[in-house]
């Protein structure tokens, strides 16, 4: 029992497992182990994972441990140090005789190395165990051979001493520096033919000094063992540091915090980390400092300093009440006690001067808020707010009565007016979304200043606008007159603009024709509505599809009605400056200056025509010809070549009728004289005459009319080809303006 357990204790020794480390030991993608054992580069188990190829480490993971590939690869490796060692299990050799003389055993064992490689002298022993043994040690270093060795003697098993090898039993003598090869052969001086139970076998073997103790049972037990544990030191090349670094291509030491230097056994040179770094310094940021304040044993601050780490060394900071460096035991010494009186003076100054710091922000902080509501106070009677206050108080409460709200709960639902919370900007405003505090969500625009002249205007077109009540209408919800520029909170809408949906190649294609034909229904009545059915008539003034929201069931909801009259009018500039937005304002208006009800049925026939051909009013990357969408569609009409513009998400042989009688709608929308256009009224009939599949002629298509409405849908072999003529150059605007730009009255036609 006690031999076996000795030969355990032999194999375990050896076997050195590193610490978990916090730093990589292989190559990116590299196995950095093999079963138990580590493999650190410049060691690596394929072509890409080591530095050269005698550190090539084979590894079967069925059959480990691992073996060196380049030498002999029946002996095992169970330890790879970054120190420069190699830790190996190597065979023993055996001289035996048995008892009846018969046979016997000899077994020489032998270490060869190459170049980077050579036997440790200061860890290793060469080692005999016997009581009739001598073995011969012979070998290469420094490109000479060498010979040694020893001679173990007893004559019985009480000579031998426990844990002593000085020649009875056991004879060790040290490896010469520089070895590369070493062969070993043990022999007996007699002939035996009678041999003790205790003295069957001379061994000799190469083993590290801290992996094995004599034992009397060493005579017997090794017979059962054949490798023992033997340290190998290892290098990169045959050069010297100098000659290394000068060849940055294959110089190994690549790691920021890494430096070369000489082993003192071997050929060759290696790399360690600087001092106060850890790592592999053969790796790139292989060497990462070390946190010598997370031992004690790694710095030596005062127990009273404060230990800070730092990139290669550590500072020691001693307390408030401590004088001192912070190093060593006497590194914080505590402060003298100073006189009680100054301090308690010091205290009182102190205290006094931040009282009166602290009463000054306090005063100041008053003023301020004072100061800002006064300001609050003044742009709501310049808005018009006490005007707007007894309006609402001469009307019956209701729950859709417009609702006055403060500067700053509009200020917390935009997160500060805060530029993610934009919607989109105009001529007339910018548009923020909010989230009040009753979780509603709502549109909220910042308008410009209102003209002074102006207010009561604008406070009875607020009280007006917010008494609309329409399904297809973005409701009023109220508004803000404590700031310099009013704010207006509309109902919130979800699913974007028309123009949003036309405009879009993927949305698009969900628009279907019932569908605009829906929108454009919708549209018309709610502009109906405004002109001919509200208690006070409105006119709309900026019909366009950025005006035209749609919910999630593509709903028209029609906003910014009446927004033009928010904007301030310098009465100077009221003939040379008009308001709107190109390709939708009538051309009647740019002569008179003058907006009536027939202005919103010249936008909304130009809506109808985005409608129909997925077109922009105005489109600055076509033809000059093509840039107004008014202009070129009322060519093409002439040209009888309305199908070349028409969308092709709604082009369909059980569209063309409906089409064709939208579109000859939208030329009569676009008629230059007002007078000569149909109301909204009309207009809206016709479209929802086209939903009930009725025709609600109001007596402008007459007899001739209807050719030209059937020429407009004239098919050519199955809407295969279309001809096509000459473009006029003279269509449309030379200078136009995106949203909302004024622009001087000589500007259009």
């Amino acid at each position: 029992m006690q031999a076996s357990i000795l030969v355990m204790i032999i194999f375990t020794l050896p076997t050195l497992v590193l610490s978990s480390q916090n730093f990589p030991l292989s190559k990116e993608n590299c196995d950095d182990s093999c079963g138990d054992i580590r493999i650190p580069f410049p060691f690596g188990t394929t072509k890409e994972c080591y530095l050269a190829i005698q550190f090539w480490v084979t590894c079967n993971r069925t059959t480990t441990p691992p073996k060196l590939f380049w030498w002999n690869t029946t002996i095992p490796i169970i330890d790879i140090s970054l120190e420069g060692q190699i830790t190996l299990l190597q065979r023993i050799a055996k001289d035996c005789y048995h008892l009846n003389a018969s046979s016997s055993l000899s077994i020489d064992t032998r270490i060869e190395l190459t170049t980077s490689f050579t036997v440790n002298y200061t860890a290793n022993r060469f080692t005999i165990v016997g009581c009739d043994a001598y073995a011969l040690v012979s070998g290469n270093r420094l490109d000479r051979t060498f010979m040694t060795g020893c001679t173990a003697m007893c004559s019985s098993r009480d000579d031998l001493t426990e844990g002593s090898c000085a020649g009875v039993g056991c004879c060790q003598t040290p490896i010469p520096q520089n070895v590369t090869t070493v062969g070993i052969r043990v022999n007996s001086y007699s002939n035996y033919t009678d041999v003790s139970d205790f003295n069957t076998c001379g061994y000799a073997f190469v083993v590290k000094d801290s992996a094995f103790n004599f034992s009397k049972d060493n005579l017997t037990n090794l017979l059962d063992v054949t490798r023992l544990p033997a340290v190998i030191d290892w290098a990169i090349g045959n050069g010297t540091c100098e000659q290394a670094e000068r060849n940055a291509d294959s110089y190994a030491c690549v790691s920021a915090n890494s430096q070369c230097y000489k082993p003192t056994n071997g050929y060759g040179y290696r790399c360690r980390c600087k001092d106060r770094f850890e790592g592999n310094p053969y790796l790139p940021k292989g060497c990462r400092d070390i946190n010598e304040c997370l031992n004690e044993s790694l710095h030596n601050c005062n127990k009273h300093a404060l230990c800070t780490n730092e990139i290669g060394n550590y500072t020691c900071t001693c307390p408030d009440n401590y004088d001192g460096d912070g190093m060593g035991v006497d590194g914080c010494r505590e402060k003298p006690p100073k006189d009680t009186k100054i301090t308690f003076v010091l205290i009182g100054i102190a205290s006094g001067i931040i009282c009166l710091l602290l009463g000054i922000i306090l005063l100041y902080l008053d003023l301020k808020r004072r100061s800002h509501n006064k300001m609050k106070q003044k742009f709501f009677l310049q808005n018009g707010g006490n005007m707007l206050r007894e309006k609402l108080a001469m009307r019956e409460a209701s729950p859709d009565m417009v609702t006055i709200f403060s500067s700053s709960e509009l200020q917390k639902a935009t997160n500060n007016f805060h530029d993610s919370m934009i919607l989109g900007r105009g001529g007339f405003g910018t548009v923020y979304k909010g989230v009040l505090a009753d979780r509603r969500t709502v549109a909220i625009k910042r308008s410009i200043r209102v003209d002074p002249t102006q207010i009561e205007q604008f406070i009875n077109e607020v009280v007006v606008l917010s008494q609309i009540n329409h399904r297809n209408v973005v409701t009023l919800l109220g508004c803000c007159l404590e700031t310099d520029a009013p704010l207006l909170v509309y109902e919130f809408i979800n699913n974007g603009t028309l123009s949003s949906h036309l405009h879009n190649e993927a949305k698009a294609r969900i628009l279907d024709w019932n569908t605009r034909l829906k929108i454009a229904t919708e549209t018309a009545e709610v502009l109906s509505y405004l002109h001919s059915s509200a208690s006070t008539p409105i006119i709309h003034r900026d019909v366009k599809p950025d005006n035209i929201l749609l919910d999630h069931t593509f709903t028209a909801k029609v906003s910014d009605f009446g927004a033009s009259r928010l904007v301030p009018v310098d009465l100077a500039q009221l003939s040379t400056m008009v308001q709107g937005t190109f390709g939708y304002l009538d051309p009647e208006y740019m002569q008179t200056n003058q907006l009536t009800e027939k202005s919103d049925v010249y936008s909304f026939g130009v809506v109808l025509l985005e409608l129909v051909t997925g077109r922009r009013a105005l489109s600055f990357d076509r033809p000059i010809e093509e840039k107004s969408l008014a202009n070129y569609f009322l060519y093409v009409l002439k040209q009888d070549l309305l199908l070349e513009i028409l969308d092709e998400n709604i082009v369909g042989l059980e569209n063309m009728e409906q089409i064709s009688v939208v579109s000859k709608l939208a030329k009569e929308c676009l008629n230059v004289r007002g007078e000569d256009r149909p109301s909204m009224k009309e207009v809206a009939m016709e479209l929802e005459g086209l939903i009930l599949g009725e025709r609600h002629s109001w007596a402008r298509i007459n007899v001739h009319d209807e050719e030209e409405v059937e020429s407009l849908i004239r098919i050519d072999d199955g809407m295969s080809h279309f001809g096509n003529g000459d473009m006029s150059s003279n269509v449309g605007y030379d200078s136009i303006s995106r949203d909302h730009i004024p622009l001087p009255m000589n500007g259009g036609r």
